[in-house]
């Protein structure tokens, strides 16, 4: 048998601590928009919910207060120990696990939800297929993926017009500085919009929504087929 010494290691990229992770705290409406979105997904009492890339553990405290089971999942020791404290403060629970993308741990076809926001564009195309794939193994038939992340709408002959548009953007809606936008750009691997719908539809999942609301976002809810149906 081959070693796995080949496996992409997702925590090459880990650096995130404390100090950074308290940036993920600045949106005043984080509890308000995972509720709509968790709402919007039908989460219910008993569903088991994963979310993959949890960061401060917003929504996946939101999905626990809901009445459902959730692992939170997080590469980042520091996003997880902020996703404890919340759960805490909150009063619910969630199960935490130290893991990306590539390495959670899972039972095939027991989850009723997967979320992961903004995860996904840490890993390379490859990568990113093989980390759809698992998901789409870990979902129940009939259940959804929600995935939103950062992703290039155009076409790469448009890139030197579009960067500093998206650059933009991003400084004067996220709060982002230039340098981070940058960063992104050269070191991040970030994909085309149409790459990763064919990346979704081939890992098998049937596409019930895609919106690009803002450059550089992509929102996407996906269905796992029930046996029988087409994907």
């Amino acid at each position: 048998m081959l070693a796995r010494d080949w496996y992409y290691t997702e925590r090459r990229r880990l650096g995130i601590d404390s100090a950074v992770a308290s940036l993920y705290d600045r949106h005043d409406n984080s509890d308000r928009r995972a509720n709509a979105a968790l709402t919007m997904l039908g989460v219910k009492k008993g569903w088991h919910v994963a979310d993959i890339g949890c960061g401060n553990g917003v929504l996946a405290c939101e999905a626990a207060s809901m009445g459902a089971e959730v692992d939170a999942i997080d590469i980042s020791p520091a996003m997880l120990a902020l996703a404890d404290i919340l759960a805490r403060d909150r009063k619910v629970k969630i199960r935490t696990q130290f893991a990306g993308l590539l390495s959670f741990a899972y039972q095939p076809n027991s989850y009723d939800l997967i979320v992961s926001e903004f995860a996904l564009h840490h890993l390379p195309d490859f990568w990113k297929a093989v980390a759809l794939s698992r998901i789409f193994n870990a979902l129940k038939p009939g259940s959804n993926f929600y995935l939103r992340d950062i992703v290039f709408v155009g076409m790469p002959d448009a890139v030197d017009r579009d960067v500093e548009g998206w650059a933009d953007f991003s400084i004067k809606n996220h709060e982002f500085d230039r340098e981070s936008v940058i960063t992104h750009m050269r070191d991040e691997y970030s994909t085309f919009s149409w790459v990763i719908e064919r990346m979704l539809t081939d890992a098998g999942f049937q596409t019930v929504s895609a919106d690009y609301h803002a450059p550089l976002h992509g929102t996407y809810l996906l269905r796992k087929p029930k046996a029988g149906e087409q994907s």
